[in-house]
């Protein structure tokens, strides 16, 4: 329906932002950790794939039509929905999951909460003769941080945040969160977010 929208953001959350186009403010749903770089006028470009269901609408966001396709070709696996094909965009750089499909390795997709062995050898079957070839280089760059690096309690409750709107339950994402918080810290929202997605 929409190819990609051009505004400002309004708004920017770990798995969230609101981009405001001609007076209306679109809420996206987008990666954890992916940069969305604007132009020079300060206006973002954030290509998009709008999902219907019979209880809601959402609009997931990329910063490039790659990442889209890439989101896209996910959702044909049967058992991956966009919060799924969502969250192992959130936890695999494109050239991780690339490589994996490349190499049928589903070790690195079985680290991803929600991603069972029989899931990840379903990608792996779909996606290997679909998948773009990797290329080394990864057009994502991963970077939102907590602005002026936050509070720890602040990047705990965006981590949580984060993995609420992915599905997890507020019980799982607290547990997930305080396992990942021991192991890596509690400084950087997206290192905390990709160490929480593997517990």
């Amino acid at each position: 329906m929409y190819e990609y929208l051009i505004g400002r953001v309004a708004h920017r959350a770990a798995t969230r932002l609101v981009l405001e186009v001609g007076g209306v403010g679109y809420d996206i749903v987008v990666p954890v950790g992916v940069d969305f770089r604007p132009d020079a006028e300060d206006r973002l470009r954030v290509f998009t794939h709008f999902v219907v269901r019979e209880d809601s609408q959402q609009l997931f966001g990329f910063p490039d039509a790659g990442m889209r396709e890439i989101f896209r070709l996910l959702l044909r696996v049967r058992g991956v929905g966009p919060n799924l094909a969502q969250g192992i965009l959130s936890s695999l750089s494109e050239s991780e999951l690339l490589e994996a499909i490349a190499a049928e390795d589903t070790t690195p997709l079985t680290r991803i909460k929600g991603v069972g062995k029989k899931t990840a050898q379903q990608i792996l079957l779909d996606l290997k003769d679909r998948a773009p070839a990797p290329t080394g280089a990864d057009r994502s760059v991963l970077v939102p941080r907590s602005p002026g690096g936050g509070s720890e309690a602040s990047v705990l409750s965006d981590a949580v945040g984060a993995l609420l709107s992915i599905g997890y339950t507020e019980k799982q994402a607290r547990a997930s969160v305080d396992r990942a918080r021991e192991k890596v810290g509690a400084d950087d929202l997206e290192t905390l977010v990709r160490a929480a997605l593997r517990e």
